[in-house]
């Protein structure tokens, strides 16, 4: 691996190998054209230098002002995104990194970070307190769902490769984002599938002051039905979420047509049949 590493840096001019050593041993395998300027010493080396680097195959251009090497062990290529969680911190964070908590990787992100899912994810989720326009980035949708900053909790880092780390929603809050936006998730099914995946790892008392943090009334709704029906928790957590319910009915599925007979206890309607989702648990 050094061996080829040694022979692409030899391959290079001085500028350019000095810029690819430096990244390297930053660990800045995705990096920002301010990053280049600073180690070339001017904003005219660096676009010399990344312009040849790009046309060479050993950096590839995510979207103006943001770059990715190419690990050395694939040699050269002119399209290479490498891990989109990690190329989805740096849409959000850019070069300062004091931003990093603005963001967090969310819905089916979350799902399949956190082993939930079923199918393939095709669409990378970021919430953000800042407004971005969903963007493709070499055959990759990047979607950026806007949240409130008094929303901005239920985050932790967890690893994303080997080196690096990213800022994802735990456990309870991707669940409740699953709720309350469950066509980011794959669809309702596949966040009652989550619940009954992680039947016995989620925190029965951290999800209900989550959710009552959020704020939702249909978050709670379908939130305490899928509770009991899954058995999560006990019956003083059940009767708790009801107190918090209005009278008015929400759709169990936001996306399926307003049919299915009405449920008092959790002012629902179950535009699903409760069999196809007890079904779910043996998926």
């Amino acid at each position: 691996m050094h061996t080829k590493y040694n022979k692409i840096l030899k391959t290079l001019s001085t500028s350019a190998a000095r810029l690819v050593a430096t990244l390297y041993s930053h660990n800045r395998s995705i990096f920002h054209f301010q990053e280049a300027e600073k180690i070339l010493g001017g904003r005219t080396p660096a676009s010399k230098v990344l312009s040849k680097l790009v046309n060479n195959g050993i950096v590839t251009r995510l979207k103006s002002g943001a770059f990715r090497l190419v690990p050395f062990e694939l040699g050269f290529e002119k399209e290479y995104l490498g891990n989109p969680y990690l190329v989805a911190r740096e849409l959000i964070v850019g070069s300062h990194k004091k931003n990093n908590e603005r963001y967090y990787l969310s819905h089916g992100s979350a799902f399949d970070l956190h082993q939930m899912v079923t199918q393939p994810q095709f669409i990378i989720y970021v919430s953000s307190t800042r407004m971005l326009r969903s963007r493709t980035i070499q055959g990759t949708e990047f979607r950026f769902v806007r949240c409130n900053k008094r929303d901005l909790f239920g985050i932790v880092e967890l690893w994303i490769d080997k080196n690096e780390k990213a800022c994802v929603s735990d456990l309870e809050r991707t669940l409740l984002d699953g709720l309350k936006q469950p066509d980011y998730c794959g669809g309702f099914s596949e966040v009652a599938r989550a619940f009954s995946i992680k039947h016995d790892e989620i925190d029965p008392q951290k999800i209900i002051d989550y959710a009552i943090k959020l704020d939702v009334g249909a978050v709670n709704r379908r939130l305490g039905y899928l509770m009991e029906l899954y058995n999560i928790g006990s019956r003083i957590y059940w009767e708790f979420l009801q107190t918090t319910l209005t009278s008015t009915y929400q759709l169990l599925d936001p996306a399926l047509p307003a049919e299915g007979h009405h449920m008092a206890k959790w002012r629902l309607r179950l535009n699903i049949p409760e069999e196809e989702l007890i079904a779910l648990r043996g998926t």
